[in-house]
């Protein structure tokens, strides 16, 4: 349940309650709030202008060697409204992302793999009547399909790798699975992604594998209808300054 879902819950039952106290309080919470959230929206719309325009040379020359894998999580319900998705690829390909992992949790974004892959298969140039992005010319994209059912799938494939590995050869030692041992044949067989975009009404992985998330840094983008260029230009900008420690 997102925020907004909640915020109605509460909402019901103080009305019910015919508390007129409580009911003026929420009122007055609700608009401090409705007011918070347009002043960041509109610091946000400023800022993307301001990057997407290059006033802002810090974001101008991305190292896109850091990003040779970038997830994006969408709610299923975004998901449906295909143009968005495109407008957003269309983004990434200008920028330079050569590979994309695209994950929503009912997998519509698979149904649709077909239109991704023809769209993004060739080095194009972006539609005339599309907005116009002040960097590269799009390039062609690798894609990735995952959705909450392809969990139990990779689980199969990883317990087949291991079962090749160590019990067909009568001769080999047969050692005693842990955790770790089918960790590491589902990064053989499923990379985790370098940065994870994740678009939704709410901040949370909405069912994304969490063995594929290990050493990846994730940003919450908001809902897929307010995504702005700048912002994905700031946040892989972002990610290439990290220091990653990697334990042993």
């Amino acid at each position: 349940m997102n925020l907004g879902d909640e915020m109605q819950r509460v909402f019901r039952r103080i009305s019910k309650s015919g508390n007129i106290a409580l009911l003026l309080l929420w009122h007055v919470l609700h608009l401090i709030l409705s007011v918070l959230y347009i002043i960041r929206e509109i610091f946000y719309a400023v800022e993307s202008y301001l990057i997407t325009n290059g006033y802002v040379k810090t974001y101008t020359n991305l190292n896109l060697d850091r990003v040779k894998y970038l997830g994006l999580v969408v709610d299923s319900d975004e998901a449906r409204k295909t143009s968005q998705v495109i407008e957003l690829l269309e983004w990434l390909s200008a920028i330079g992302v050569k590979k994309v992992c695209l994950y929503d949790r009912e997998g519509v974004l698979k149904k649709s793999k077909e239109v991704f892959v023809e769209r993004f298969g060739s080095a194009e140039l972006p539609n005339e009547n599309s907005k116009t992005i002040p960097l590269l010319s799009k390039k062609r994209m690798d894609f990735e399909f995952v959705s909450i059912t392809d969990g139990k799938e990779a689980v199969a494939k990883a317990a087949n790798l291991l079962f090749k590995k160590y019990y067909v050869d009568a001769d080999s030692e047969k050692p005693f699975f842990t955790e770790t041992y089918l960790t590491e044949a589902l990064r053989t067989l499923e990379p985790d992604p370098d940065l994870l975009l994740i678009y939704g009404p709410a901040r949370c992985l909405l069912g994304f594998p969490a063995w594929r998330i290990r050493y990846t840094e994730m940003v919450h983008m908001g809902p897929l209808k307010y995504k702005k260029y700048g912002l994905i230009l700031k946040a892989i900008h972002r990610f290439t300054k990290v220091k990653q420690n990697f334990g042993s």
